[in-house]
């Protein structure tokens, strides 16, 4: 069966309990690099080597990672790391599955198709190499050319660039975040030794998420509100929701205050 990691102190992985956890019987570890909803950015170095010191896999969702710091695929170590194309400013539709190569040449197919045959007999067939094997039929190939030009205009800012300004308008975020009265913010801040996503996830005392996102929403601030496809982590934190305010390279300081002075006025109408 599964085993599903706590929390430490801070709100990030407990790599502790990580640790204990991983074993002989473990085959795969599959996870977030950085979390959509807390923030924290996972010692990914330390996973892959215990993973690896028993004989496991790892699969590693960089859909929060890829878009937003400088990120080498092969150094990080893992089996498959995987990032989609409308975090970083590309088309929707799209995204990309990394593998390493000896991992992808032992998997069979998983969908038939175009491209992906090299021989066909009426008892058997046989397959393309990595990657075509996986790539049965007709590509996006709209999606794929806008995928294309998004890593090439996030690489003319450069990602060193990209992070160090997150990094920087992140924590401006949850600092002003921490000065609203009655605001609880999920997640390790800025100051943890990883760092922090520019998001927060957070909770208003006595409002509901929804709530706020949608008064929030008519003044023309945009959060989102739910459980951003974590209901086990929520549930684990005791809530059934949160608003999470996410920025990136064209968000401003600026718009981080209205964000601020536009929240306090929606706790105000709430508390009328």
């Amino acid at each position: 069966g599964a085993e599903v990691l706590g929390l430490d102190q801070e709100e990030g992985l407990d790599m502790d309990e990580y640790c204990s956890l991983v074993g002989p019987k473990t085959k795969l570890v599959a996870l977030q690099h950085v979390s959509n909803t807390l923030g924290c950015v996972n010692d990914v170095e330390t996973i892959v080597w215990r993973a690896k010191a028993v004989g496991a896999r790892v699969l590693l969702d960089a859909c929060q990672s890829v878009p937003h710091m400088p990120v080498d695929v092969q150094a990080l170590g893992a089996d498959w790391i995987a990032a989609s194309s409308h975090k970083m400013c590309g088309p929707t539709g799209i995204g990309f599955l990394w593998g390493d190569m000896e991992v992808l040449e032992s998997m069979p197919p998983w969908m038939g198709g175009g491209e992906m045959i090299q021989d066909v007999f009426l008892d058997h067939s046989t397959f393309s190499q990595p990657p075509m094997r996986f790539e049965a039929g007709t590509p996006a190939i709209a999606e794929a050319i806008g995928l294309g030009a998004a890593c090439d205009y996030l690489s003319s800012i450069g990602m060193e660039e990209v992070h160090a300004y997150e990094n920087e308008v992140g924590a401006y975020l949850y600092n002003r975040l921490q000065e609203v009265e009655g605001l609880r913010i999920y997640g390790p801040p800025p100051t943890a030794a990883r760092g922090r996503a520019s998001l927060c996830a957070f909770n208003v005392e006595g409002i509901h998420a929804t709530d706020v996102s949608m008064i929030l929403d008519t003044k023309g601030i945009a959060v989102r509100s739910g459980h951003h496809c974590t209901q086990p982590l929520h549930r684990h934190l005791g809530i059934n929701a949160s608003a999470r305010a996410s920025l990136y390279i064209y968000n401003t300081v600026e718009e981080v205050d209205q964000l601020v002075d536009d929240l306090r006025s929606t706790i105000d109408f709430f508390r009328l």
